[in-house]
């Protein structure tokens, strides 16, 4: 099973996981940041276009069958670069924004579970003002609304939402990569 766990930042990703991975025996891919141009601003859109590259290629490259889990997928820097339009810190141009989507779509063909964890106040996540609250509840709201969006999630793709503790989110993910069909919300 091929799994992308996505979020805005300080949202509980990283440790969804490694905790997966730990737990399932799944192998990890990290956070495409890791993978970009340390020099370029990681809260400006040239990162966030590198990052949906990264993301994508990544994605398209996995064999059927292979038990991954992502750290973020294409929709996270969609979600981001309509974050950053939305705060007023600049916008892409329309016809490389269709681009985008196109490319973000055909990625995601190639996932079968999109995880989303939406900010929630459960989950003890601390986050400090150098860490943009603004660009983070932005990216969240857009990325809620992407995750919707036919045009960018096939059917095929199942999207399951968690919310909660790092336990209660860890438990709903191995019922959703373990069994039927899991609720959208854990407890």
């Amino acid at each position: 099973m091929r799994v992308v766990v996505s979020g805005t930042h300080a949202s509980g990703k990283s440790t969804l996981v490694c905790d997966l991975a730990s737990a399932a025996g799944y192998d990890q891919l990290p956070d495409p940041f890791e993978l970009v141009d340390e020099d370029t601003d990681p809260s400006g859109a040239a990162s966030f276009l590198e990052q949906l590259r990264v993301s994508a290629e990544r994605l398209i490259d996995l064999p059927a069958g292979c038990r991954v889990v992502a750290e973020r997928g294409p929709l996270d820097f969609l979600a981001y670069l309509a974050a950053l339009a939305d705060l007023g810190r600049g916008s892409v141009d329309p016809q490389l924004d269709r681009s985008l989507r196109s490319t973000a779509l055909q990625a995601m063909r190639h996932v079968d579970l999109l995880v989303v964890l939406p900010l929630d106040q459960r989950a003890g996540i601390h986050v400090p003002d150098d860490e943009d609250p603004d660009l983070r509840d932005a990216m969240d709201a857009r990325l809620l609304d992407l995750v919707d969006d036919p045009e960018l999630v096939p059917a095929a793709t199942r999207v399951v939402e968690l919310t909660g503790t790092p336990e209660q989110r860890l438990g709903a993910l191995l019922q959703a990569v373990g069994g039927p069909r899991a609720s959208t919300t854990s407890p």
